[in-house]
């Protein structure tokens, strides 16, 4: 064969190795794009996404959308490349969601548990807000600590030391004062078991903290006889609790809380109704716009990314916490505009 066969061949070779080495190879990135979006007003196949067991509920209208964001993973050289060419998909590193040191199902577990938490959150934030009473219970017990194998996680709180328990700041407080080897009284009720009382003998406290030490993490959850149940499958992450609460409220007092319009956004949400900022808010606001969504919640954190990245005809309104959300959707209900970005 001549030079310039060779030379053909030699192309020839090159364009198969890298065309295989595009199409097949794994790339370490991730492609993140818009995610499917779920009215929380409305029904998840057959069954509504919130459901509400025991209490009465009032008609609701019109969309309060949560939304997501995509991952796609195993992108191939041309895959990723194709999705970043398209302009709907940016690509980050594979470890930031994926991290080398957890296993898959790990992952997924976290996401899970994330999503589950968002949705108790959201359900104390929104009752919270209506005047609901509230209780405090045990949460995470420290293993080893005084505490453990006397109490549960789940456990209703009614006094230490003495001292009623009427919040998780109020458990603290009612050990002010005390120090290690000192023992103090625990009232409290397990299920639906009598009042029961036990006598714990408090430890060091592992901080810099002189006061004796307990081991229990009190959180605060609806002091109520009626269930609430959100059902979304295959979603993970906290970042729907915002409208999650913004759907229980509506359900639960008379009329339409976003006057019958289009409403998308996003927030974590904390028990006292703060609002969190999250990731991937340009894809969510895409997706929502697309859906038909003309206003999108934003938490006053992510203000600065999605006023630059807002799609045409969607209307932004700055949250910082609950009462700011409900604030706008107020605004709008009367033909006004919300504080903005």
């Amino acid at each position: 064969m001549n030079r310039r066969t060779w030379t053909l061949l030699t192309s020839v070779v090159l364009v198969v190795a890298f065309g295989l080495l595009g199409a097949f190879v794994r790339v370490p990135y991730v492609a993140l794009g818009p995610g499917p979006t779920y009215d929380t007003l409305g029904m998840d196949g057959n069954v509504p996404v919130i459901g509400i067991d025991g209490q009465q509920t009032f008609p609701t209208g019109g969309h309060l959308n949560m939304t997501t964001v995509s991952v796609t993973d195993q992108l191939s050289l041309f895959g990723a490349m194709g999705l970043w060419v398209s302009g709907r998909y940016a690509l980050a590193p594979r470890e930031l969601y994926f991290p080398p040191d957890k296993s898959e199902q790990e992952i997924e577990q976290e996401n899970t548990k994330a999503f589950s938490d968002s949705q108790t959150t959201a359900e104390t934030a929104a009752l919270r807000y209506l005047g609901y009473p509230m209780k405090v219970l045990v949460g995470e017990i420290v293993k080893g600590s005084p505490a453990d194998g006397v109490l549960e996680p789940g456990d209703h709180l009614l006094a230490a030391n003495g001292k009623p328990v009427t919040d998780p700041t109020s458990l603290k407080a009612a050990l002010v004062g005390t120090k290690p080897g000192d023992r103090v009284e625990i009232r409290f009720r397990h299920t639906d078991q009598p009042e029961q009382v036990a006598s714990v003998q408090l430890g060091p406290n592992p901080g810099t903290d002189p006061q004796g030490f307990l081991g229990v993490a009190a959180i605060e959850r609806p002091d109520v006889n009626f269930d609430i149940k959100i059902s979304l499958a295959d979603v993970g992450g906290p970042s729907a609790g915002l409208m999650f609460t913004l759907a229980i409220i509506d359900k639960l007092t008379p009329g339409e809380l976003n006057g019958g319009q289009f409403i998308a956004g996003t927030g974590e949400i904390s028990p006292t109704g703060e609002v969190g900022p999250i990731g991937g808010i340009p894809f969510k606001m895409v997706k929502a716009r697309e859906a038909g969504a003309t206003t999108f919640l934003v938490p006053a954190g992510n203000c600065a990314e999605a006023k630059t990245q807002a799609p045409e005809g969607l209307q932004l309104a700055k949250v910082e916490n609950l009462d700011d959300a409900t604030k706008a959707l107020d605004a709008l209900r009367g033909g006004q505009v919300p504080a903005s970005c």
